[in-house]
């Protein structure tokens, strides 16, 4: 275990807090006063986060997910700004504006001090803002053709109500100040950003949801596997940049110990690979949720983060089956991003970024949103718990929490020293030996699998075939015991112990009736039955 112990301290160091966090006492509540259930999942979350009832803020709105243009204005971004100026929340100040480029010196009132810095928007608030064709603004002539519309996510719309007095244009997106900001104390009204995020999804039911999960894994850490979908392509073409942030994000997740797999064809992963103990996911380009996400389960773990960057992935949040963000939702993720409307790449948010200030910077889930976003005024919506922040407990300090309640997730965080000595040049075979002499995977699917892969790194076949045995008698989620069975064909198959090799296919769909790879995997019964088997006497197969 002193190995173990070691690369704790080095990793608590790593990731030392930062800085304090602040709670419910920074946030304003939205509901829609004329849904019922609106209310009742605001009033849930001020209760869990300890929000001051004087900041829940019911305003009468549609119960339609869209809403006009002069509706948003006159009946939720007016009236909220002005309770927060009249509850002492916001202090406005004049600021005066040089004359500049023949523009003439002018004064104007913006937030100079700002006790909240988050607004929440519950199920029932509506999601986007229709297009007002009655709208003519002058001054935003520059733009070119295809941002010269003012339709826009209600979030993103509210995120510069700082700035309402200011009158800014509303064609086109608006440049976002803090983008890449490396200080989340910068996230400020008072620099003109109020950091906006809804608890939504296809039922109330569902929006509560976000509010427990995302407290449980802040208490008992975000684990589970990273999966990482990119679309192989080459650094000519003009979308390169979406592989490049994705691939981004999978490097920060390997590089923090998760077991992280990248897809890098042009097709997204295909329903019949086995997508187990989903912490991260971030992919793209298909309209609905396609391959594992599309199936009647998702292994979500609790607190998980999942996006899939598509022009209209929030069209609507309402569905389940439609788009992205609402079947991620409903499926079991604990917050995610979309676009309610076509954004263009460079306008989505920048999935690297956030991933480094979500867990390296350990910023809030609300403050690496809106740092990854070019650009307010346009198209995104931000759907958890804002102050969702997993990543701010030191590892040491969490791992013996978990001991300590014998949480079955402490095999996690041994994962996860595993993974980042590899990194660091420790051999499979070192490691392998660490895990078995220290029991740590006596009863762990999660590290006797690992110990498998450990073994296959080294080609011990045979030692490989053993551990993935062993993983299956311990309890494996379904598609984890759908890949260890693959992994077991595979390796018992290049062993030539073809006898065994069959009968571990077959019991794979005999365990999993429905496995959409079924075809594929009966062909490889039918092929191995044609073969001679081997027999190893020391093992039987």
């Amino acid at each position: 275990m002193r190995d173990f112990t070691v690369q704790f301290a080095i990793l608590t160091f790593a990731l030392a807090p930062v800085l304090a966090r602040a709670g419910g006492n920074e946030v304003v509540v939205v509901y829609n006063s004329r849904l019922p259930e609106s209310k009742a999942v605001a009033e849930y979350y001020a209760r869990a986060r300890q929000v001051p009832e004087r900041q829940v803020y019911g305003f009468a709105l549609t119960t339609n997910e869209v809403m006009s243009r002069p509706e948003f204005h006159d009946s939720l971004q007016i009236p909220l700004a002005r309770r927060l100026d009249s509850a002492g929340l916001w202090q406005f100040a004049l600021f005066t504006i040089a004359a500049t480029n023949g523009q003439p010196e002018r004064v104007i009132r913006h937030v100079a001090a700002s006790k909240i810095r988050y607004a929440v928007l519950c199920y029932g608030v509506p999601l986007k803002i229709a297009p007002d064709p009655d709208s003519h603004e002058s001054g935003n002539t520059n733009l070119p053709s295809q941002f010269e519309h003012n339709e826009a996510a209600v979030d993103s719309e509210l995120a510069w109500l700082p700035l309402v007095e200011m009158k800014p244009p509303l064609t086109g997106p608006m440049p976002n100040w803090a983008y890449g900001a490396t200080n989340p104390a910068v996230l400020n009204p008072t620099n003109g950003i109020l950091l906006v995020a809804r608890l939504d999804g296809p039922t109330a039911d569902i929006a509560r949801g976000l509010v427990d999960k995302a407290l449980q894994a802040e208490r008992d850490g975000l684990w589970g596997r990273a999966y990482f979908d990119a679309r192989g392509l080459p650094k000519t073409n003009n979308y390169f940049v979406g592989d490049e942030w994705i691939l981004g994000a999978a490097q920060i997740a390997r590089a923090l110990g998760f077991d992280t797999v990248v897809d890098d064809q042009p097709e997204t992963f295909p329903a019949s690979f086995p997508m187990s103990q989903i912490g991260f996911y971030a992919g793209w380009y298909t309209g609905d949720a396609d391959g594992p996400f599309a199936l009647p389960k998702v292994e979500f773990m609790p607190g998980a983060f999942a996006y899939h960057l598509q022009s209209f992935s929030a069209a609507t949040l309402r569905s389940a089956s439609a788009q992205w963000c609402g079947p991620l939702l409903a499926k079991g993720a604990t917050c995610t991003m979309g676009c309610v409307n076509e954004p263009y790449l460079a306008l989505t948010p920048n999935i690297a970024l956030f991933m480094e200030r979500f867990t390296i910077a350990q910023f809030t889930f609300g403050e690496a949103a809106w740092a990854a976003q070019p650009a307010l005024s346009w198209q995104t919506t931000v759907i958890g718990d804002p102050l969702y922040r997993p990543f701010g407990k030191p590892p040491m300090e969490l791992h013996q929490a978990l001991t300590e309640r014998h949480s079955p997730l402490v095999e996690w965080s041994f994962l996860r020293l595993v993974n980042l000595d590899l990194l660091r040049g420790r051999s499979p075979a070192y490691l392998a030996n660490l895990i078995e002499t220290t029991g740590v995977s006596t009863n762990s699917a999660v590290l006797t699998e690992k110990l498998g892969d450990l073994y296959a790194m080294e080609n011990k076949l045979s030692s490989a075939t053993d551990a993935y045995e062993r993983a299956l008698n311990l309890n494996p989620t379904p598609e984890q015991r759908i890949r260890l069975r693959l992994a077991l064909g595979d390796k018992l198959q290049a062993q030539n112990f073809t006898a065994a090799a069959r009968r571990n296919y077959q019991k794979l769909l005999e365990e999993s009736p429905d496995y959409p790879g079924r075809a594929a995997i009966e062909e490889k019964i039918n092929a191995l039955g044609q073969k001679p088997p081997a027999t190893n006497p020391s093992t039987g197969h």
